[in-house]
């Protein structure tokens, strides 16, 4: 990552007025070269002697190991994948789909996925537990429909060394391959595919010239002259920020806005300015951005279809930097958040909220009192003091206050991640274009409108009460009648609900790593 000493400077300075949730740094173990867990027949027969609970699901184990030629399935090397965290969640919100699925050996698996536990059992058991989930999970969820949809449970297996080209032509040549039904996908599947034909249909016309920079380059302002200028309006035209392409080359009114609208959906700071790092995103080959736009259907697949259809949620998405909240179809509050470093990174995750908690309390993990909190209390005997904290039962924690590392109000969703999303004292920011500061927490710039909006159909919490309630005098919570879903998704290729497209970083290098999932012969993809 670059700049990541000077990040990480920064991060150690703001320690007590950003956010932090349980973490661990394994980093040796992320730098050992692992390889997959093995599977074949016979280890299939001795997990299933094990786990007798799962016996009825043996046959359709093997056989799907056996289409597989026995290739791990939730792994990449010794982590489990994205999806098979994403089975995780599914697993642990079938409230979603609308039945009940009774999940043998759960505590097994919440062990896996606990970051805390030492009791985790083996990456062969582990590949093979979540199979057998996946095909328990199919059959509850699918067993409505009708044979020929059944035989499509498998496409929501994550696919492995698919040929680009081919799985290209299937999704944009043939229509019939997943007509819509909103029981099987998630709507925002057929969005990015509108969007990905009329990149292929650009792709194919040679229409994304590559845009010239001048030698040297200076920075490009309005009322500038350039070739560059020319053809960023071409580019701009192409893809539709701009109705017509004048083929000026005069930095006008009419490109300014085309310019903005083009940031806006790249999430880049909303400026008039072309440097050359601008230049040199809008300069990626369409490929990429194709392949992005791929990548992220493949995403699409696990989001539960009927997330949408709720009288209420909250989506959260981490490359873009953003959370929305809809209530009855429309979007209430649209809001910028803070997200995990690299190191601490948030979590993929779908639940559904059940308290808002007011001026809370902040109890420091365990693994910041160790590594960081008990060095700082030896330095200087009166820092919890200083710092508005306590010690609490042998724990720590820092009182309600403006200045606590929560802000005045939590938002509260189980999971096994102890992740939340929270206000911030540290608001400034909120201004950076980059947003990854918390160690796992979701920091929201409009957490009291997001309070308020939430709590508008409770006549006992008038705004004025909500005020009262966040003066940082005491923690008071919250429990709500009904539960929120929430999402916490990964989309670094987002259709909005004006139809406009827009492509964002890919801060956990999840792309990077889909994509050599996907397409192993390709090592020039970058996002």
């Amino acid at each position: 990552m670059k700049n990541f000493t000077l990040t990480a400077i920064f991060l150690m300075s703001t320690f007590f007025i950003t956010t932090f949730a349980h973490s661990k740094n394994n980093l040796e173990t992320a730098n050992a070269v692992v390889a997959e867990p093995t599977i074949n027949s016979a280890s299939i027969v001795a997990f299933f002697k094990k786990y007798t609970e799962l016996k009825e699901y043996q046959n359709d184990v093997a056989a799907l190991y056996t289409k597989k030629a026995y290739k791990a399935i939730w792994y990449d090397g010794n982590d489990i994948n994205e999806f098979g965290h994403l089975l995780y969640h599914k697993l642990n919100s079938t409230y979603e789909e609308g039945v009940q699925i009774k999940i043998p050996y759960k505590d097994k698996i919440d062990e896996v996925f606990d970051e805390d536990s030492t009791s985790k059992i083996s990456d062969s058991d582990t590949e093979l537990l979540l199979t057998s989930m996946y095909i328990l999970y199919a059959k509850h969820v699918y067993q409505g429909m009708d044979a020929a949809e059944q035989d499509k449970i498998q496409w929501y297996l994550p696919k492995k060394k698919i040929s680009y080209q081919t799985l290209l032509d299937s999704i944009v040549t043939n229509p019939n391959l997943f007509q819509k039904n909103d029981k099987v996908l998630f709507s925002q599947y057929y969005k990015l595919q509108e969007v990905l034909k009329k990149y292929r249909a650009i792709e194919k016309n040679g229409t994304w010239n590559k845009i010239a920079m001048d030698t040297p380059f200076q920075d490009l302002r309005p009322d500038a002259t350039s070739q560059t200028i020319a053809d960023i309006r071409q580019r701009l035209a192409v893809v539709g920020d701009l109705a017509k392409d004048s083929k000026s080359n005069f930095y006008d009114q009419e490109l300014m806005d085309g310019i903005m609208k083009y940031k806006a959906r790249y999430a880049l700071k909303p400026n008039y300015i072309i440097t050359k790092d601008f230049i040199d995103q809008m300069n990626e080959p369409i490929s990429d951005r194709i392949k992005t736009l791929m990548l992220n259907m493949e995403r699409c697949r696990w989001i539960p279809p009927t997330l949408e259809k709720q009288d209420e949620f909250v989506m959260v998405n981490i490359p873009s930097f953003m959370l929305y909240y809809v209530r009855n179809g429309n979007y209430d509050i649209v809001s910028n958040v803070f997200i995990g470093t690299p190191l601490t990174k948030t979590v993929i995750f779908s639940g559904q909220i059940d308290r808002i908690v007011f001026s809370p309390y902040w109890y420091v993990p365990s693994s910041i009192i160790k590594n960081e909190l008990k060095l700082k209390m030896a330095e200087d005997k009166n820092y919890l003091a200083d710092h508005n904290m306590e010690w609490n039962g042998g724990n720590v924690r820092q009182k309600p206050g403006p200045q606590n590392a929560l802000g005045l109000v939590k938002f509260m969703f189980p999971n096994p991640n102890d992740i939340y999303m929270h206000d911030t004292p540290s608001k400034t920011l909120f201004g950076f274009e980059k947003r990854i500061f918390s160690h796992g927490c979701i920091n929201v710039e409009k957490a009291k409108e997001l309070a308020i909006s939430i709590l508008r159909d409770y006549p006992d919490w008038p705004v004025e009460k909500i005020n009262a309630a966040m003066s940082g005098e005491k923690e008071t919570p919250c429990m709500l009648k009904k539960k929120i879903p929430i999402y916490i998704g990964y989309f670094t290729a987002w259709v909005d609900r004006d139809g406009q497209i827009g492509f964002f970083p890919d801060v956990y290098d999840r792309d990077t790593h889909l994509n050599s999932i996907l397409f192993p012969e390709d090592t020039g993809f970058k996002n």
